[in-house]
């Protein structure tokens, strides 16, 4: 498409049915729009912009620029069209020669004090200030240049990705407004008054070192050149934009990719986005340069062993050498022998295709995907209880609703244009109640507090949730009239029994959680009572040995107080990476085909029959844990891995880079050479989302569009690499378009029957299920009944983890992410994120850190049953006394060293979030630290191209 700027029409739109439509006339047209609605945004709707400067559409009407004077038949004076809401029968007139005299002399104050350099400004043809001039018909100044101005004012270049120039600052509060309305985070403010009136980052300090959290709203919002991307100054004002869809976290923000040329200039979001409404964070909307970072592989390669350096080959080499040993593999140690890894980074459609290629052309279900590291309880849990495998509402479902329990989840750092929203609720009135070991940002933040912070010990969810559960029994606080129309009353009154026993309740519970029994119950009183509630949840709750029961104790707390099926209520995890949900839909488990089937069902195994041409196996196949000891035992030996990073993220880092070692071909399909590559023996390089087309599905069932930017350096989008892998195999694959793949999910998986590319260029998006009897998609599940027929309570014994601690070791450590930084760190670490985020850091607080003798910024070593590993100390009391913190974004940390095999008891899901550590004093990082980088060195090396490789 062209580009062209996004339609502003000045003012939002006012909140829907508050009263009926009024009809106006405006220079002679009639016009009719709902009531509330600015004379503004009315004179848009015919197709009349009404000068304005501090006017936007995605911020309330402020009425500060005096630029949008209008004058209304029986009234004095000249109104601000932004503050003035229509009435039926105003008659409104946008232009006359009073106005124009009016808006050109406001006009000519701004300039006065304003560079005038538009031929070599950034902004130049994509300036408000300079369009507004051009509208008043601005030809000279009367008052001249050279009073006192602001013009010497320095830049603030200290912002990675944007620069501030407040010498073109003309006060319009557009960013301080985006700043609060937008992102909630009020980092901005207007200093000084009058002619000294100037905006400032926190306390007049530089934006890098303020509370800014560089989302860009302030940068979209500003009407001039003085916060401009530093990438705009470089290349130029873009010339066309993509619609397209995010590639990291799970609330799949919508972004138009402004290009010039094959160059990508900015990504802005799109004020259309369903998900984001036109907001972003500061890894979507700056830190895409890993696409052209210098470290990206671009040409396949191979090896005989880990131990010889890489040597560069042709695809069709690659390809071919990749088949051969496969096919040498399976002819040897049997069909089973082999198996593949999908990534919840790549598209629905990649997803697909290389289950299809392991099922179909390998012939086992010896598939898994990171998704089941993170959040398979999620589909365990859900599924047994409501009957369908993921959360129950869409994002706009947090508008309605009056209570919010975030539990295990910190969407500030993990989720923040979700966070935002949320905190805009919380602003206006919703009570929000928090569980959670850590004192995460949404506990308390700018204008918002939790009314409870449940601090648990980790690894006791089971018992807090049920201890609430027991609360809401025991004091008749159960809404019954939805649990006997909704929800089998006989194993309501089980689960009752079960909860109301004494032993669940928060007095009995309080030694195990650490949770106050008052606090408990208050919690659990207003969860019930407050209105509609909803809960959101993370990987604090589903990585546990018992994840998959707190799902179902989660499930069972709306189900008991009837917060499911409408808006505003519900079940709702957040997911980490961008296409989790998708990767789970697709079929990437070893016991699921696409839509959550077992692969013994005879009736799903027979569509794939029909459609592929080959009999599935009806077997379950190996889980990645599962693999990793078979090739130990000596019994598996190949395998196929698209996008993920295992020896990085997967628990007992150990015993995984035993397993890689033991196989005898590794293929690793990604943008770098990533730990896990430092085991393979075949590299194929990878495709960006900027690079590709396909679908995402977000956190709430969204399915996007993924649209491709720019052509894929490595020569191919990550789908037909894989079809080319199956074609060597012998298995056809001819697609021609991701359109076609897209087909043939919606013929095999019932919840996508009625999706197709068409579709979702028309509507922007669906949410799953789509099909005949929900042709535009669901947003809001289990409306009139659950998917399953009743929802079904779940006794949830709380069973404490083997991971106990002792006189060894004491403290428990726990995992998450930071804003900056994303996953393990592949992308955001090549970009200038790593300036807010240069190493994990382990949070410990200042009790347990005096009693080892422990300062802040000290070198400790961490040490668990599973090995150890050294990172810098944080002092802080953000976490409990014998409670510990780090991230996991740095492959040098290597978090997963000292965390266990153990793992949930339905899935497998790794116990990440409770770890027995002991801490201490060090001298630096561990000899396998200091030695890391060298051994990245070798493991990167590039040899001579060999003569020729053999194609069997």
């Amino acid at each position: 498409m062209s580009f062209a700027r996004e339609i502003d029409l000045g003012t939002p739109a006012p909140p829907l049915g508050i009263a009926a439509d009024v009809t106006l006339t405006i220079d002679g047209q009639d016009v009719t729009v709902p009531a509330g609605t600015p004379v503004m945004r009315a004179a848009a709707t015919l197709g009349t912009t009404i000068p304005r400067l501090c006017a936007t559409d995605v911020l309330g009407a402020f009425g500060s620029c005096r630029l949008c004077l209008v004058q209304i038949d029986g009234r004095a004076g000249t109104p601000a069209s932004c503050t003035t809401p229509v009435a039926t029968g105003m008659k409104v007139t946008t232009q006359t020669p009073q106005l124009k005299k009016l808006r050109k002399g406001v006009m000519e104050l701004y300039i006065s004090d304003h560079p005038l350099d538009c031929l070599t400004c950034p902004a130049n043809g994509d300036c408000e200030l300079q369009d507004m001039a051009g509208a008043v018909g601005l030809r000279d100044v009367r008052y001249g240049y050279n009073g006192e101005n602001h013009l010497a004012l320095a830049k603030d270049e200290s912002n990675p990705y944007f620069t501030f120039d407040t010498s073109k600052c003309i006060a319009c509060s557009r960013c301080v407004r985006a700043c609060d309305e937008v992102q909630g985070t009020f980092a901005l403010t207007i200093a000084g008054r009058g002619f000294d009136s100037r905006v400032s980052a926190s306390q007049a300090e530089p934006f890098f070192g303020s509370e800014c959290v560089s989302c860009g709203a302030c940068v979209a919002a500003c009407p001039t050149a003085t916060l401009t991307e530093k990438k705009v100054i470089e290349v130029g004002t873009p010339d066309r934009s993509v619609i397209t869809t995010c590639a990291y976290c799970g609330v799949g923000c919508t972004f138009r990719a402004e290009m010039r040329g094959e160059e990508l200039v900015r990504m802005v979001p799109h004020k259309q986005g369903k998900a984001n409404h036109g907001h972003s964070c500061v890894k979507g909307r700056f830190a895409w340069g890993y696409a052209n970072h210098r470290e990206r592989i671009l040409n396949p390669m191979i090896r005989s062993s880990i131990d010889e350096p890489w040597q560069e080959v042709t695809w069709d080499e690659a390809i071919a050498h990749t088949a051969s040993e496969f096919k040498r593999i399976q002819a040897k140690y049997g069909m089973r022998s082999v198996g593949g890894i999908t990534s919840s980074r790549c598209t629905n459609e990649e997803t697909f295709l290389v289950q299809k290629l392991i099922r179909a052309a390998f012939g086992n279900n010896n598939v898994d995907t990171c998704a089941r590291v993170c959040h398979s309880p999620t589909g365990y849990g859900l599924k047994t209880t409501f009957g369908t495998s993921a959360g129950t509402q869409d994002f706009d479902s947090v508008e309605a609703t009056d209570v919010v329990v975030i539990i295990g989840a910190n969407p500030t750092d993990g989720h923040p244009v979700f966070a935002s929203r949320l905190k805009q609720r919380l602003r206006k009135g919703a009570k929000l109640i928090v569980i959670d070991p850590r004192r995460t940002d949404i506990v308390r933040s700018a204008h918002i507090a939790a009314e409870h912070h449940l601090a648990l010990r980790p690894g006791t969810n089971v018992a807090l949730l049920t201890s609430m559960a027991h609360v809401i029994v025991t004091e008749a606080l159960a809404n019954e009239a939805f649990i006997r129309d909704r929800c089998d009353w006989s194993e309501y009154a089980d689960w009752a029994e079960f909860v109301a026993d004494p032993r669940h309740s928060p007095e009995a519970t309080e030694p195990m959680t650490g949770v106050p029994a008052a606090e408990v119950r208050a919690a659990a009183r207003l969860y019930a009572t407050g209105g509609n509630g909803a809960i959101y949840y993370g990987l604090g709750v589903t990585e546990h040995s018992q994840g998959s029961t707190t799902v179902m104790a989660i499930a069972n707390l709306a189900m008991v107080t009837g917060n499911i099926g409408r808006d505003g209520v519900g079940v709702n995890p957040l997911r980490g990476q961008n296409n989790v949900q998708g990767a789970c839909d697709m079929g990437s488990f070893p016991h699921e085909l696409s839509g959550y089937r077992h692969v013994s069902d005879d009736g799903a195994r027979a569509m794939f029959l029909e459609l592929w041409g080959v009999e599935l196996d009806a077997e379950p196949g190996l889980r990645i844990p599962n693999m990793l000891d078979a090739a130990v035992d000596g019994t598996f030996k190949g395998l196929y891995i698209q996008g993920e990073d295992i020896l990085q993220s997967d628990p007992d880092t150990r015993h995984v880079s035993a397993g890689l070692a033991a196989m005898e071909c590794v293929v690793v399909q990604d943008l770098f050479l990533n730990e896990t590559a430092n085991y393979a023996h075949v590299f194929l390089p990878g495709s960006t989302f900027l690079e590709k087309n396909g679908t995402f599905t977000n956190a709430e069932r969204r399915i996007q569009r993924v649209r491709k930017v720019m052509q894929p350096r490595n020569g191919f989008e990550d789908w037909e690499i894989t079809q080319k892998l199956s074609q060597a195999l012998g298995f056809p694959m001819n697609y021609a378009h991701p359109s076609e793949i897209m087909d043939e999910v919606a013929a095999v998986t019932p919840t996508f029957a009625g999706v197709s590319y068409e579709l979702l260029d028309k509507l922007g998006s669906v949410q799953w299920p789509c099909n005949v009897a929900a042709p535009e998609g669901t947003p809001v599940m289990h409306l009139d009944g659950f998917v399953r027929g009743r929802g079904k309570f779940v006794r949830t014994e709380y069973v404490a983890t083997e991971e106990r601690t002792g006189p060894r070791f004491p403290l428990l450590l726990t995992t998450g992410r930071i804003l900056s930084q994303y996953n393990v760190g592949a992308q955001t670490r090549r970009t200038e994120n790593s300036r807010w985020h240069q190493e994990d850091m382990l949070e410990i607080h200042p009790h347990d850190a005096e009693q080892r003798g422990i300062a802040a910024g000290d070198w400790v070593k961490v040490a668990s049953r599973a090995g150890d590993t050294t990172l810098r100390a944080d002092l802080t009391d953000r976490v409990a006394p014998g409670v510990v913190y780090t991230t996991f974004h740095h492959p040098t940390t290597q978090a997963n060293v000292v965390t266990t095999d153990n793992s949930d008891w339905a899935t497998n899901c790794p116990e990440y979030k409770v770890t027995a550590v002991q801490v201490g004093r060090s001298n630096g990082p561990t000899d396998w630290q200091v030695g890391y980088e060298e051994r990245s060195r070798l493991s990167k090396r590039i040899g001579p191209k060999p003569v020729a490789v053999p194609a069997e």
